[in-house]
């Protein structure tokens, strides 16, 4: 079986809690990217994604100067790069998520996986499974998977 660190983007493009909104939104923009990672060194703070940018900052009228740390989401699903790729698929369907951050075991960042990358990377129904799951109502959630 493979592991994420097989199928993950590495060297993820990241933001400090300190950049603004307008910022994240070019860089996102930029690197064709729906999430970047919020950092502090090679340790991760938090995400920030385009729905945080619509709803909570354009959908509450803040500043495109707006610090990325008043918008984005601090408490972040993330995997380790040792895990297997079917295993994370699964858990991206049970949390309802599309992207997650890849850290090693002592917690630094060293990718981004997507269901994507899982597709390219699993057998077809792997995916599948996943997508079916984060169709389900409630949306995406944000919180460790471990």
């Amino acid at each position: 079986m493979a592991n994420v660190r097989d199928a993950m983007t590495d060297s993820p493009r990241t933001l400090t809690a300190a950049s603004t909104v307008v910022e994240a939104a070019k860089a996102m923009r930029d690197e064709d990217a729906g999430i970047m990672p919020v950092v502090d060194g090679d340790q991760i703070e938090g995400v920030i994604t385009d729905r945080d940018i619509a709803i909570r900052a354009v959908g509450e009228h803040k500043s495109p100067d707006t610090p990325v740390r008043d918008v984005m989401t601090p408490q972040v699903l993330y995997c380790f790069e040792d895990e297997t790729i079917e295993h994370v698929a699964e858990n991206m369907g049970e949390k309802q998520v599309r992207r997650l951050p890849v850290l090693t075991r002592e917690k630094r960042l060293v990718g981004i996986v997507s269901l994507g990358d899982v597709s390219r990377k699993t057998k077809p129904n792997t995916a599948g499974k996943a997508v079916a799951a984060i169709s389900q109502p409630g949306g995406e959630h944000s919180q460790s998977l471990h």
